[in-house]
């Protein structure tokens, strides 16, 4: 009889793991429900991190705890110090309040004729009165200040208070005197700006007539001749520069100085402008190209040396001719050689001839101002073309008129 092992030879009895498992080891949860199973798996850091949480959440705990018995623990005993102190107040008054009334009745008691006249015990009385003001005050918790206490500490507060009121303004009107001295010093620079500028401006007035007369004068030396602006003068001998008296404005030595200086400056632009008034500076056609120069030139109709007493200056037929100076026509009419012939006397010695006119617009005797038409351009008398014969002389004698001509004040 045989028998048939079910088992597999090889198969091994008893099977065992040996393998050690860690604390942390990744884990299985197993849910079932309604026979379906779901599993959950928790690894290893999961594991950690919750089991760190629940330590922290326990030792937090633990530590609330502590404080909260230590606490209320300081809190029972600050309370019972607050119950004792106020207790040992209370008895503190009652003894206070008692001994007062023991001073009272023994005040009272002693209240006699043969004691009100002594000095001490009135002393000792009023101190006992202050006291007792004192206690009332105290049992009715206020604070214990008299009417003169309030009434100084009262002045004293207002007094500091319009103290610092007036410092403060002190403070700001010390600023805005600040600001008030910038802008002075503004104003002043700014008005000695203006100053300088207005001294510059009379300053090089001065200089353009001072320069057209020191040319005229180099024309004049040739003939041994000057012209003296100074000492040829139409105003009158007395007078100076205007400078207006200031009473009412704010003084300033520098300001002062620079509006005198002005003042004169101005006054010698007056000066020197009315002497011009009577030179002939300019010219006296506006179009013109020089065809003959003052001085020794070549006959232009028979080829001689001849002497020019003036300058040719070629210009179309018709052009007006304007006088450059006041003055009073002297002549005005037909010259032979010179053709129709204007002549001007300016005053100051300074005289000026306009010669070939084709029309002349003036007659003997008019008084002309600067720039008043006097004629045309011509060919008139000995002339070989259309142009204007000028002449300037001084003191009589002929000048040669170019300097005139170029000289230039406006």
């Amino acid at each position: 009889m045989s028998f048939m092992n079910n088992n597999p030879v090889n198969a091994p009895q008893n099977l065992q793991y040996t393998e050690k498992k860690t604390l942390f080891s990744e884990k299985e949860i197993i849910f079932r429900s309604r026979g379906c199973a779901k599993v959950l798996h928790v690894s290893s850091r999961a594991q950690v991190i919750f089991l760190s949480l629940v330590l922290l959440i326990g030792i937090w705990s633990f530590y609330s705890y502590h404080l909260y018995n230590q606490s209320g623990n300081i809190i029972s005993y600050k309370d019972k110090e607050l119950d004792e102190t106020r207790d040992a107040y209370v008895d503190l008054m009652t003894d206070f309040v008692a001994l007062h009334k023991n001073i009272s009745a023994m005040i009272s008691s002693l209240d006699s004729s043969a004691v009100k006249n002594n000095r001490e015990f009135d002393k000792y009385r009023r101190q006992a009165m202050v006291v007792e003001d004192k206690i009332r005050q105290i049992t009715d918790e206020k604070e214990w200040l008299s009417a003169d206490t309030i009434s100084e500490k009262t002045s004293l507060s207002e007094a500091l208070l319009q103290r610092d009121i007036a410092a403060s303004e002190r403070d700001e009107l010390r600023r805005q005197i600040s600001r008030m001295e910038e802008a002075v010093k503004e104003i002043k620079q700014a008005e000695m700006e203006v100053l300088e500028r207005v001294q510059r401006i009379a300053d090089k007035e001065i200089g353009k007539i001072k320069s057209a007369v020191n040319s005229i004068n180099v024309s004049l030396k040739n003939k041994g001749l000057y012209f003296n602006a100074l000492a040829n003068s139409k105003k009158k001998n007395s007078g100076g520069p205007y400078v207006p008296e200031r009473k009412n404005m704010v003084r300033d030595k520098q300001i002062d100085a620079k509006i005198s200086k002005i003042f004169e400056s101005v006054d010698d632009i007056e000066y020197y402008r009315e002497v011009v008034k009577y030179i002939p500076l300019g010219k006296p056609v506006w179009s013109y190209w020089v065809t003959s120069r003052y001085g020794s030139r070549s006959d232009p109709f028979n080829g001689k040396r001849a002497r020019h007493k003036g300058m040719d200056l070629a210009s179309r037929t018709g052009n007006k001719i304007k006088i450059k100076a006041r003055g009073k026509v002297t002549r005005a009419e037909y010259a032979g050689g010179y053709g129709n012939l204007v002549v001007v006397d300016h005053g100051n010695g300074f005289q000026t001839k306009y010669a070939h006119l084709n029309k002349i617009y003036v007659k003997k005797g008019d008084y002309l101002e600067y720039d008043d038409t006097i004629g045309e351009v011509g060919s008139t008398g000995r002339s070989t073309g259309p142009h204007l014969h000028y002449e300037v002389l001084y003191m009589g004698k002929n000048v040669d008129p170019m300097p005139f001509i170029k000289a230039k004040i406006s």
